[in-house]
C-alpha cells in the first residue's frame, strides 16, 4: 500500500484487512455523508466493513453521568463497555500523542473492506472529496496515492485526477471500490 521501511508498520497492520481506502478531503467536502452511503452501499452487497474516523479536536462519545464516563473521570486511562448488543474501547490520550493508523487499524477485527475517514496525509490509498465552494484546492496533484476524485456531477478541477467519479453516484462508487479491493464478486444490491 506503501512505500518506504518507515511505512512497513502501516503496511503490515493493512495486510490485516482485504482492503484499506481512505476518503480525504477538506472540511466540509461530504467526507462523512460520502462514508455513511458508501458503507451501506458495501454492507448491501454483503460486505464487512468497518470504519476509523480521524477527529481534529476533543471529542466525547459517551455521555456525562453514566459509567463508563465516570471511569474516565474518574482517572481510567481505558474503558471498555460491552454487552450483547456492542462494544465499545475508550482509551485516553492524555499526555500521549495520537494513536498511529497503524495501531488503529491492528486494533480492528479483519474486516472485508475499511473506510478510512480523514487521515488526508497517510500512506493509503484515497478517494479525495472535493467541492468547489469549499474554496480550497485539490489535493490530488501533491498526493500520488490519490486513486479518484469524487466531486459533483463528476466535473474535475483544474488539473487531471487519476479518475473522476460522480459524488451522487453512490453505487459507482461502490463498485469502484469494489474493484479496488478485488471483490467483483459482490454484485450491487437491488
Amino acid at each position: 500500500m506503501s512505500d518506504g521501511a518507515d511505512t512497513a508498520g502501516l503496511d503490515a497492520a493493512c495486510a490485516r484487512h482485504g482492503y484499506v481506502i481512505g476518503l480525504a478531503g477538506w472540511s466540509g467536502s461530504g467526507k462523512t455523508t460520502l462514508a455513511e452511503k458508501l458503507i451501506a452501499a458495501l454492507t448491501a452487497r454483503g460486505l464487512d466493513v468497518a470504519t476509523i474516523k480521524h477527529a481534529h479536536h476533543a471529542f466525547d462519545a459517551d455521555t456525562p453521568g453514566k459509567d463508563s464516563y465516570r471511569h474516565r473521570a474518574a482517572g481510567a486511562r481505558q474503558v471498555i463497555v460491552s454487552s450483547h448488543a456492542r462494544s465499545v474501547v475508550f482509551t485516553e490520550n492524555r499526555e500521549r500523542e495520537e494513536a498511529a493508523l497503524d495501531s488503529l487499524l491492528g486494533a480492528l477485527a479483519p474486516a472485508d473492506i475499511v473506510i478510512v475517514e480523514g487521515f488526508k496525509r497517510e500512506a493509503i490509498p484515497k478517494i479525495e472529496i472535493h467541492r468547489a465552494e469549499t474554496g480550497k484546492p485539490p489535493l490530488f496533484p501533491d498526493d500520488g496515492l490519490i486513486l479518484a476524485l469524487a466531486t459533483k456531477g463528476a466535473v474535475a478541477p483544474d488539473g487531471t485526477p487519476p479518475q473522476i467519479l460522480d459524488l451522487d453516484d453512490i453505487e459507482a462508487i461502490a463498485a469502484y471500490v469494489c474493484g479496488l479491493a478485488g471483490r467483483t464478486d459482490v454484485a450491487a444490491a437491488s
